[in-house]
């Protein structure tokens, strides 16, 4: 079979089936709810087309292991119940009018999103076009890979257990309403980081297989890269409006890499 044919009809039925479902349900999170899910179904494709080339079965086994971890933590904050819609996208409903709105439902959520999701997995296909033994840059990749996805994980829960804290005593958490320790005190978007670190390694699976550091399969982590960066500049002004303290929080915590804190370390009191 030609995985690249096989992975353009999945790209063309979900583009089209996250669409459809957000114009009969008026929620527009339908492709964040595929977003787990469908890279594990690209890679696979390519893996079951190579007749489970190591290389290939490895960067599949992995990208399994990130979406089972992204789907649990999106499952488990309600992302596929009914009303699991991102809140931001409420947000700039009201920015936008309603027809602003659907033209930036169909080419960005849907279609743009979806061609993401679908350039971040084909180093897969350099590396079908490339077939070879496993190697130790291989076994490097595939360890740091585990460290990104055990430091996103770590970032995720610490998140959750903070929002569990606020549910059960508002007003008492530490902090002004978002979370400042763990991993949040040496970046304000550690999740952020690790999950992009990911799909970098995965792209170096190409670069080993190949023998050459630039592909055009690379244009994936870019514009991932890209898409979390407009994404963290919206986050933030949205946090920046509900919290007086979120400024100072940026002023001392770097936005995405972890780093040292500038000045005072101690997470900011609640008032």
């Amino acid at each position: 079979m030609d995985p690249v044919l096989v992975c353009l009809w999945i790209f063309l039925v979900v583009t089209a089936a996250t669409w459809i479902l957000s114009l009969i349900t008026r929620e527009y999170s339908w492709t964040d709810r595929i977003w787990s899910i469908v890279p594990v179904a690209y890679v696979w494709v390519f893996a079951a087309a190579s007749d489970m080339e190591p290389r290939l079965v490895l960067m599949a086994v992995l990208v399994t292991l990130w979406g089972a971890r992204l789907t649990f933590n999106f499952a488990r904050k309600g992302g596929y119940a009914p009303g699991g819609e991102d809140y931001r996208w409420a947000i700039l409903r009201g920015r936008l009018r309603p027809w602003q709105f659907q033209l930036f439902n169909l080419g960005f959520i849907s279609i743009y999103q979806n061609v993401i999701i679908w350039l971040i997995t084909l180093p897969a296909l350099t590396v079908f076009q490339n077939p070879g033994p496993l190697g130790a840059w291989d076994w490097a990749l595939a360890a740091l890979f585990v460290a990104a996805l055990a430091g996103e994980a770590t970032a995720d829960q610490q998140q959750w257990s903070y929002q569990q804290l606020k549910k059960r005593a508002p007003g008492r958490e530490a902090g002004q309403g978002f979370v400042q320790t763990g991993l949040f005190r040496y970046s304000r978007h550690p999740n952020f980081f690790f999950e992009q670190a990911q799909w970098w390694l995965f792209y170096g699976f190409a670069v080993t297989a190949s023998g050459s550091w630039l592909h055009w399969t690379l244009a994936g982590p870019v514009l991932l890269t890209l898409l979390f960066a407009g994404s963290t500049v919206f986050t933030e002004s949205i946090s920046a409006s509900r919290y007086p303290a979120y400024a100072e929080y940026q002023r001392r915590t770097s936005p995405i890499i972890p780093l040292p804190q500038r000045g005072s370390s101690r997470p900011l009191e609640a008032g």
